[in-house]
């Protein structure tokens, strides 16, 4: 039988005979307790635990050969509290997987983009309007949509943020492919989930690693690439309304522009908007990505 912490034990049991009733733990230990040695003062009468507390466990008689310790009894406190509801829960969430091409739908007729979840890879040089026209595309859809700027994911980085603008070496590289690999990640959990996705960057067709390659290993083959290429001038009046380290130097977006003419004979859709606005713009998106899903690019 287990006692509670400061209760001196029983003596032991002789063989043969019964434990005394009404054993007293002041006829064994004069002093009234049990701690106290032979002849010293007594001590506080020991107090009683309240009803139904078991204590923490002491250690046990000890029982001679032939006799079968004493059961235990472990007495629940009165009255325990049901436990509260968790309110929260815990809501399991799909993997994330690479981005399988959209199917177009049984019926005729082209399909219907505003309502497809769908990956979207908005190209285009710095002015050409690709985190406008994101956005907007993105409110106006009738699924749930998220944008992703893979320019706003490079500025996570504080500390240490390798501008490219302060010139593209292995440091700038290395964050740009970080970013970009973030960004296919949560593109891939979006799409899994029931979002559509829409991802902005300035894709070049003569270079490797930033290029479509890339993208495609990271969101998967089911990403639609559009590639938006304004003229010269609009890209020029556009970079000259930015601010910080958005805006780039003239020569810079010259160059820039230049590079993305190499998209043209490429096989990825090309919308030109020097002459529409943003709602314009997202409108003929729509057109070209009902045409992408009929007819995927081949990149």
């Amino acid at each position: 039988m287990q006692h509670a912490v400061g209760s001196p034990l029983p003596p032991p049991h002789q063989p043969g005979q019964e434990p005394a009733a009404g054993f007293s733990p002041g006829a064994q230990h004069p002093g009234g307790h049990s701690g106290a040695p032979m002849g010293s003062p007594a001590g506080p009468a020991p107090v009683n635990p309240p009803p139904g507390f078991a204590g923490p466990p002491g250690p046990a008689a000890p029982h001679p050969p032939g006799h079968a310790p004493a059961p235990q009894h472990h007495v629940a406190p009165p009255h325990a509290p049901a436990p509260l509801p968790d309110t929260t829960g815990h809501v399991q969430l799909p993997p994330g997987g690479p981005v399988a091409m959209p199917s177009p739908p049984p019926a005729a007729g082209a399909p219907d983009p505003t309502s497809t979840t769908l990956a979207v890879l908005l190209i285009g040089p710095a002015g050409a309007g690709k985190t406008s026209v994101a956005k907007y595309w993105a409110d106006h859809r009738r699924v749930p949509t998220a944008h992703i700027s893979l320019d706003d994911v490079r500025e996570w980085v504080r500390s240490g943020f390798a501008d490219p603008q302060s010139g593209w070496n292995d440091h700038s590289e290395a964050q740009y492919r970080l970013a970009r690999r973030t960004c296919g990640f949560a593109a891939r959990n979006f799409l899994a989930n029931g979002i559509s996705c829409i991802l902005d960057d300035a894709v070049f067709p003569d270079r490797p690693v930033v290029g479509l390659g890339g993208w495609k290993r990271h969101v998967g083959p089911g990403l639609l690439p559009v590639v938006l290429l304004p003229g010269l001038e609009i890209v020029l009046e556009r970079n000259a309304e930015r601010s910080g380290n958005r805006r780039l130097t003239d020569e810079e977006v010259a160059r820039i522009h230049g590079r993305m003419a190499g998209w043209y004979g490429s096989g990825l859709p090309i919308i030109d908007n020097s002459q529409l606005d943003v709602p314009a713009t997202a409108r003929v998106l729509d057109d070209v990505l009902a045409r992408s899903i009929a007819s995927p690019p081949q990149w």
